[in-house]
């Protein structure tokens, strides 16, 4: 009895691979087993960089609102404690889009809490 073998979804699979790949350079984007390689390694940069992205704002948003706090004679530790003794819950996100866009908002904030 002749062996079967399922083409179809070979070609298939193969295929959204060769897909994912696309835009890579040189082989990587054409050769079944060198896309594969980096199409997997792209998954797991993609993976952990989801995650990192997030650190990656948290740092940006306080570094943000400690420029805006000493600018008003404030440290970031010292205007967060602050914050929390008042029962002002701004969230980081929203307090560094404050002392970007609306520094008289954000001095409003600083206000209330000195």
């Amino acid at each position: 009895m002749p062996r079967s073998v399922n083409s179809v979804a070979k070609r298939a699979r193969r295929k959204k691979i060769i897909k994912q790949a696309k835009g890579y350079f040189g082989r990587r984007k054409n050769v079944w087993t060198v896309a594969k390689n980096a199409v997997e390694r792209a998954m797991q940069y993609s993976y952990r960089d989801r995650r990192n992205k997030k650190r990656t704002f948290r740092a940006l948003w306080i570094t943000r609102i400690n420029a805006g706090a000493r600018e008003h004679g404030l440290s970031y530790s010292q205007f967060m404690g602050k914050l929390k003794a008042n029962n002002i819950e701004l969230n980081r996100k929203v307090l560094a889009d404050l002392a970007m866009n609306n520094p008289e908002a954000f001095k409003a904030v600083i206000d209330k809490v000195k």
